[in-house]
């Protein structure tokens, strides 16, 4: 037991390390080697095929100089903003809802999940159809008699973005909401029955006691939601294919044209770990509210 017990610390659970390896190299060799890689090879001339020919900076000037990039940058931040408001907010007043212990709790669960199995490339084409003119909604109002009815955002370039934000709302919402159920349901019983006898109202609970103490989870679904915000791509590209006008353009699309149809890998590449710097600002403040609050703690 005392031979056991002064086992250096690295030849213990040597079964539990083994199994780890291959998950542990993988991780080394294609996202730490595939990250540093993409950095490096940003700032060379590289075209069809890499090749190290360093030209410094060249790249990302000619990125923060191309008006398509600037689109790309502000689409991104217009559609980020409001999807992440707009689908923390709705995916935690639809979890209040179905907290309340309705009838058919199941049922209502599962169609508002539904749309999150679909792919954003089925997704982008329902909402294509359905946001056409010709077709869909409008179509439909004013076969009803509403001739002067128009709603065609995905056809306006100064609102194709929020047209797109329907169909992404449509998809993610429901799972952010299946998230914040399950951090409703882990708030202590005692906490309701506390507020009821001192006749608090179920809202003033619900802002002054149950989100703070919910503030992991919606940590949690704040990193969800931005992180699929950056990696936008698919859901444009059924949508509206970057149009009208090149006005729904965002950075990964930008990124896939530049790498695969224009030839240009090192613009691409630059774009690329523009995209790899946000996602390394959003990690870092939510690391530290993470385990830096821990270790405070």
């Amino acid at each position: 037991m005392s031979a056991v017990r002064r086992r250096p610390k690295l030849l213990r659970n040597l079964n539990a390390k083994f199994a780890a390896m291959p998950m542990i190299l993988t991780t080394l060799v294609v996202f730490v080697g595939g990250t540093i890689w993409t950095v490096v090879y940003s700032f060379t001339n590289s075209k069809l095929l890499p090749r190290l020919n360093f030209v410094g900076f060249a790249q990302y000037e000619r990125l923060w100089n191309t008006g398509r990039w600037e689109t790309s940058i502000h689409n991104l931040l217009l559609y980020g903003v409001f999807a992440l408001v707009f689908t923390i907010t709705i995916g935690f007043l639809l979890a209040v809802l179905l907290d309340q212990k309705i009838r058919f709790e199941d049922a209502f669960r599962t169609i508002l999940l539904y749309p999150f199995a679909l792919s954003f490339i089925v997704t982008g084409l329902v909402w294509q159809w359905l946001l056409n003119p010709n077709l869909g909604i409008q179509n439909a109002v004013r076969s009803l008699g509403w001739e002067s009815f128009s709603f065609d955002p995905l056809y306006t370039p100064k609102i194709v973005m929020f047209g797109i934000l329907i169909g992404g709302l449509w998809q993610g919402t429901g799972f952010i909401m299946c998230v914040m159920l399950a951090g409703l349901r882990g708030v202590d019983e005692e906490i309701w029955k506390a507020s009821r006898v001192d006749g608090i109202p179920a809202w003033k609970t619900y802002i002054f006691v149950v989100i703070p103490m919910m503030r992991p989870v919606f940590i949690t679904s704040l990193v969800l939601v931005a992180s699929g915000i950056i990696k936008l791509y698919d859901l444009v590209v059924a949508m509206t294919s970057g149009g009208p006008g090149g006005s729904s353009e965002v950075p990964a699309k930008y990124v896939y044209d530049y790498m695969f149809t224009a030839q240009n890998l090192g613009q691409g590449l630059a774009a690329s770990t523009m995209m790899l710097a946000s996602v390394i600002i959003i990690l870092i403040p939510w690391a530290y509210l993470e385990f830096g609050g821990r270790k405070r703690g």
